[in-house]
C-alpha cells in the first residue's frame, strides 16, 4: 500500500510540473442541427445521426412553476401528469402505444421555467411519436375530466410526500424562500404546496402556455416534411417569453 502511495503522488506531481498541463485540449465535438420555425410560431431543432435505426423526440414548452398565480402552487407539475393521459385522438395513457413498439426513456419533467417531454422510439415509430405530442398538444382539454384531476393530484401528492420524509427533504424550500423575496415566482417550489390544487388553473396554464407559437422547442431527427406535417396544423400562438411571465405573475395578472 505504501509504495501505491509514493507512484500515486509521483505521477500526480509529474502530472502538475508538465508544461502543457494547463492547457486546456482542443474540442473536435461538432454537432450538426437545422433549426426553422414553422408557420405558426413552433421552433424545430433536428440532428441527425444514422449511427442507430432510433429517434429520441423532446417536446419543450416554455411553461413553468414561475407561470403559477400566486397563492396556487403545483398547477405545471400536475399538468405534465395529465398530458400523459389521453388526447382527444387517442383518450388513453400516453404511453400505451409506444410500448408497443419498443420506446425507451419515456417521461416529463417541470422546472421553474420549462416543462419538456421525452421518447426514444426505433425509425419507423416515429411519426406515431410525432403524432401522439402533437395531439397532446393541440387537443387535450376536450378529455380533461374531474376524475384524471383527482387522480393525478393524488399522484403528485405522493410524490411531494415521498420527498418531503427524506433526511433533509425540505431543505430545498429554506433554500428558495433564503434566495427570492416574498412574491418572486422562484420563490415556491415546482411541486408545490398539499391542497393547492384546482381543476381550474391548468386549463388557463394550458390556454397561455401549451401552444406552438409560446416558446415551445421541438427536437428531433428526421425529415422536415414529417415534421412540418404533424405540427403545423395547430392555431398560433403568442410568443413568450421568461422575463414575462415572471413579470406578469409577480404583479398578479393572470387571466
Amino acid at each position: 500500500m505504501k509504495h501505491w502511495r509514493v507512484f500515486l503522488c509521483t505521477f500526480v506531481l509529474l502530472s502538475l510540473l508538465n508544461p502543457g498541463y494547463a492547457e486546456p485540449a482542443e474540442s473536435d465535438i461538432d454537432i450538426p442541427f437545422e433549426k426553422f420555425m414553422l408557420d405558426n410560431g413552433l421552433t424545430v431543432i433536428v440532428h441527425e445521426d444514422r449511427k442507430a435505426p432510433i429517434v429520441a423526440v423532446g417536446v419543450w414548452y416554455h411553461v413553468g412553476s414561475k407561470d403559477e398565480p400566486q397563492g396556487k402552487t403545483g398547477f405545471a407539475h400536475l399538468f405534465e401528469h395529465i398530458m400523459f393521459e389521453g388526447s382527444e385522438h387517442y383518450n388513453d395513457r400516453f404511453s400505451k402505444p409506444l410500448d408497443q413498439i419498443g420506446v425507451t426513456s419515456l417521461n416529463g419533467t417541470t422546472w421553474l421555467d420549462r416543462t419538456n417531454y421525452f421518447e426514444n422510439v426505433p425509425t419507423p415509430a416515429l411519426e406515431l411519436a410525432l403524432w401522439l405530442e402533437s395531439d397532446r398538444m393541440g387537443h387535450l382539454l376536450g378529455v380533461v375530466t374531474q376524475e384524471k384531476l383527482d387522480q393525478e393530484r393524488g399522484v403528485v401528492q405522493n410524490e411531494k410526500r415521498q420527498g418531503d420524509n427524506q433526511p433533509y427533504g425540505k431543505v430545498y424550500y429554506r433554500i428558495l424562500e433564503g434566495l427570492f423575496p416574498p412574491g418572486h415566482p422562484y420563490r415556491h417550489s415546482t411541486i408545490g404546496s398539499m391542497g393547492r390544487r384546482s381543476p381550474v388553473v391548468p386549463g388557463l396554464l394550458r390556454r397561455r402556455e401549451y401552444r406552438p407559437g409560446s416558446r415551445r422547442r421541438y427536437r428531433s431527427a428526421t425529415r422536415q416534411r414529417t415534421r412540418r406535417q404533424v405540427f403545423r396544423p395547430h392555431p398560433v400562438g403568442t410568443p413568450r417569453h421568461a422575463a414575462q411571465g415572471m413579470d406578469s405573475v409577480a404583479h398578479g395578472e393572470y387571466p
